[in-house]
């Protein structure tokens, strides 16, 4: 058993078996919403940004594609950061062995929950299940923001401005 589970072993109560994973799950998913909203936010404003700076050269369809494109990239590395700290998680309640499953299942279950090659210990499934519902959530977020970002960069709307 590992040091953090030994520790926090008076929060697994047998009456209640998965007591451990929303305790465990809700401050995550709170965490990692708070950075994702904060990581997109930053994100938006160097976006519009940069689009601005490269629409004063008369490229304004090229600077939108790109400026989406990074957009996502960013977003992207974004997700990667957030399924990073499930992973640690994982690793310090001893719910896997090592980073790289860790990982793995990770990125596995904030996306395609259900289709992974690796398991949690069987009193941690909830938690997984608990990830995916955070992936759903942190998706929604991305999706709404590059929504957003292609309304306001797109060159359509530039001549409104």
């Amino acid at each position: 058993m590992s040091i953090a589970h030994e520790t926090l072993g008076f929060l697994v109560d047998v009456r209640a078996p998965w007591r451990s994973d929303w305790i465990w799950g809700c401050p995550l998913i709170v965490i990692t919403v708070i950075l994702h909203v904060l990581g997109l936010e930053w994100i938006g404003n160097r976006a519009v940004a940069v689009h601005n700076n490269l629409r004063k050269h008369g490229h304004a369809t090229t600077s939108s594609a790109a400026v989406i494109g990074g957009a996502t990239l960013l977003a992207t590395l974004l997700h990667g950061l957030e399924a990073a700290i499930w992973a640690l998680t994982y690793m310090l309640i001893g719910a896997l062995p090592d980073v790289r499953s860790a990982m793995l299942y990770s990125l596995g279950a904030l996306t395609t929950y259900g289709h992974q090659s690796v398991y949690l210990e069987d009193h941690w499934r909830l938690l997984g299940a608990i990830e995916a519902l955070n992936g759903w959530l942190l998706f929604g977020l991305s999706t709404a923001f590059l929504f957003w970002l292609m309304q306001e960069v797109s060159p359509r709307n530039q001549a409104d401005r």
